[in-house]
Parts: structure tokens; sequence; C-alpha cells
């Protein structure tokens, strides 16, 4: 026997959210885990520029210091890995000067 049908879409059948919707709300969550990564880098390096001229601070502490400040470099690299992953690829406009990949070279900015 099946059961009764009301016309109504099952909800165990929907999806939770739309595609659309899943991507975005998916982007900004890891925009934002990016952002708390990079931030705590930036409080790793202040400490850091504290803690060099300190002498009190214990080889212990500095230890700890530049553990925590590799973690924090492994994420920034995963984060620009990433971000450079999400980037357009551009081929090369013209040949550079003296470069002989061909590369255009960016002029500095004033």
């Amino acid at each position: 026997m099946s059961a009764p049908t009301t016309g109504a879409p099952c909800p165990a059948a929907r999806s939770p959210l739309p595609a659309r919707d899943a991507a975005g709300r998916e982007s900004r969550l890891l925009h934002r885990v990016e952002e708390v990564q990079l931030d705590t880098a930036l409080v790793l390096l202040g400490h850091a520029a504290d803690m060099v001229d300190d002498r009190r601070v214990t080889d212990d502490q500095l230890r700890y210091l530049v553990r925590r400040m590799a973690e924090a470099l492994r994420e920034v690299h995963r984060v620009a890995e990433a971000r450079g992953a999400r980037l357009p690829a551009f081929p090369p406009v013209g040949k550079g000067e003296g470069d002989p990949t061909g590369a255009t070279s960016i002029p500095a900015v004033p």
C-alpha cells in the first residue's frame, strides 16, 4: 500500500538550498575563514615584533611563537593559492623588455 498523496512535495526530496544560493553561501563562508587566517597572521607578526626586542622572553616562548607563525604562514600560503586558482588565466600581452618568456612586465607605480 502506498502513502497517500497530498499534492505537496516531499520535504526530504527538496534541495535545502538552490545551487546558486549554496555556492554563494559557501563562497562567503570561505572568504570569512580566509580573512580570519590572514588576520591571525597579522596578530602573530605584531607579537613577534614585540617579543624580538624583549630580553625577558624565554626560548620556549620564542619557539611557541615560531610554531604558530609557521602554521599561520601555511594558512596564508593556502589562501594565496586558493585565491590565485580562482583568478582567470591571462595569456602574455606582448614581449617584455629583456624577458625571454615574452611576459610583459607591469610598470612601477610612481
